[in-house]
Order: C-alpha cells, then sequence, then structure tokens
C-alpha cells in the first residue's frame, strides 16, 4: 500500500502533537481541524516531533542496517514467531489496532500484522533511520517520527495491541492510548542472551533484575497476564556477530577493537538467544 494511503487509514488514530485533535491526511501531508499540518516526508514517514529537539537520538542508520541484515538471516525468527503468535491469540473478531514504539526495522511490527490479517499497524520510532524503514516494513504499517517520552501522538484509548521489543517504554502513555481491552507485550533479554559473546567481545550484560523491575514500572498501570521464555541456540558466523553486536546497546561499546575480537573466535560460534515475552493488561 501507498504510504500516504497507509497514513490515511490509521489517521483516526493519531492525535494532533500540538493541539491533541485527530489528525486527517491531505495531499502529502497531515492536519487537523486547527490547522497544524505535518508534511509526510518522501520516504513515506511523517513526522510528529514538535517543540524543542528531542534528546533521545535513537538507532542509526549503521545501527539498523546491521540489525536487518541480523533479522534477514532469521536468527530472531523464533522471537518474532512469539510476539505474532501472542497477538495471534489475542486478537478479537473485529479489526484492530497494533502500534509497536521503538520499531527500529519494523520487523516484529510485521510479524504480528501477518498474524493479525484484519489489523493495521503504526511503526513509532525517534530515529529518522528507523522511520524511513517503518514507511516499508509492511504494507498494513505506518510510519511514525516521535518521541513516547514526550507523548504518544496517538488519540486516548485507541490502540489495541502495543508492542515493546528491546525497547524502553512509557508505561503511563501507553496505558493512555490502549483500549479498555488492550494489551501489550514487552520483550526483554535475559542475562543468558548472547552470553558467549559478552566477554570476549567486551558487550554490555543484562541485569539480573530486569524482569522485576519490568514488573514494578509496569504496576502502576497493568497486571501481569502471561511471560514465557523463549530460549534457543544459534549458529553465528563472524559476519553474524559482527551484527548483533552493532545493532544494540553495545554497538558503541569497544567498536574500535570489536573486528580483531571476533577474528580470535571460532569460524562458527554458537550462542543462546534467550528472551522473556511478558504480556500486561490494564489493571
Amino acid at each position: 500500500m501507498n504510504p500516504a494511503v497507509q497514513l490515511a487509514t490509521v489517521a483516526f488514530l493519531l492525535a494532533c502533537p500540538e493541539c491533541g485533535d485527530v489528525l486527517a491526511v491531505r495531499g502529502r501531508s497531515l492536519f487537523c481541524a486547527r490547522g497544524h499540518g505535518f508534511d509526510i516526508a518522501r520516504q513515506g514517514y511523517v513526522s510528529l516531533l514538535t517543540g524543542a529537539s528531542t534528546k533521545m537520538s535513537g538507532d542509526t542508520a549503521a545501527m539498523l542496517d546491521a540489525r536487518a541484515a541480523f533479522q534477514d538471516a532469521r536468527h530472531f525468527a523464533p522471537i518474532a514467531e512469539a510476539v505474532a503468535d501472542g497477538v495471534h491469540r489475542d486478537t478479537p473478531p473485529t479489526p484492530f489496532s497494533i502500534l509497536e514504539i521503538g520499531a527500529g526495522t519494523g520487523y516484529y511490527l510485521a510479524a504480528a500484522l501477518d498474524a493479525a490479517p484484519d489489523a493495521n499497524g503504526i511503526a513509532l520510532d525517534v530515529s529518522k533511520p528507523a522511520a524511513r524503514r517503518g514507511a516499508r516494513a509492511h504494507p498494513r504499517a505506518a510510519s511514525i517520527l516521535a518521541d513516547a517520552w514526550r507523548g504518544l501522538p496517538i488519540g486516548d484509548g485507541r490502540i489495541d495491541h502495543v508492542l515493546s521489543v528491546f525497547a524502553p517504554r512509557n508505561a503511563g502513555e501507553i496505558a493512555r492510548v490502549l483500549s479498555p481491552a488492550g494489551l501489550i507485550t514487552v520483550v526483554t533479554p535475559t542475562p543468558r542472551h548472547l552470553s558467549e559473546l559478552i566477554e570476549p567481545l567486551a558487550m554490555i550484560g543484562v541485569d539480573t533484575a530486569k524482569d522485576d523491575r519490568l514488573t514494578e514500572t509496569m504496576s502502576a498501570h497493568f497486571v501481569l497476564r502471561d511471560r514465557d521464555v523463549v530460549e534457543y541456540p544459534m549458529t553465528l558466523t563472524h559476519t553474524d556477530i559482527a551484527n548483533v553486536a552493532a545493532m544494540g546497546p553495545s554497538a558503541h561499546h569497544a567498536a574500535e577493537q570489536r573486528a580483531e575480537r571476533i577474528a580470535a573466535l571460532p569460524e562458527v560460534v554458537p550462542v543462546t538467544a534467550s528472551v522473556t515475552v511478558s504480556t500486561f493488561g490494564r489493571a
């Protein structure tokens, strides 16, 4: 679907970041009734960032290129399938909306939309390179450039399912935009995730209390409905390892020595993928 057409399809879900009114597509722009306008970029996304420049930088183009290459190799396919299964299991009989916050490449949103053929999706990210990718992630996905920590440009109670996969989340804003029966799926790494690479590549490890902290931060608005661990072995080449190290929080950590460290590893390395998939509903 043409990105402008898809934005028109989901415009009723959006809210003007200036005044909160509903947005509608006219030509190559989104407008609210009060005349605030937001141009659709030629790459297909629309920026709903307003006011002072955001302090959030998001992922760089190089990080997203590495992530897309790793995802295209299907190393994280079981994680995407777990996200899609959760959405499919909780799909209502009528069309519904899916929002991915910190969508990055849009990989997980695309999997969720494939599992929910009547749904429309919104890929939201603060990174322009991510917004460009989000616009072509799926025919039923619209791409929004916005900073979730400054408020989601979404109307109250408009979203039926929110995804947060390896991304920070604003629980208060999610509670505001989620429909009464809506759910949020959060994917976080366990301490075993990529554990075989953390020491050799000086990567950033995972806090052992991460799941407990997640539940605590969500508890003001949500209750935990379901939690599963998805864990499996991967066989990674040096190219795969370079991509997985460059695509996340360790991208800028010990980067100068990374090529040398990777070269010292065996040609093929067994590495564990391990994440927690948590589903929350309203408290």
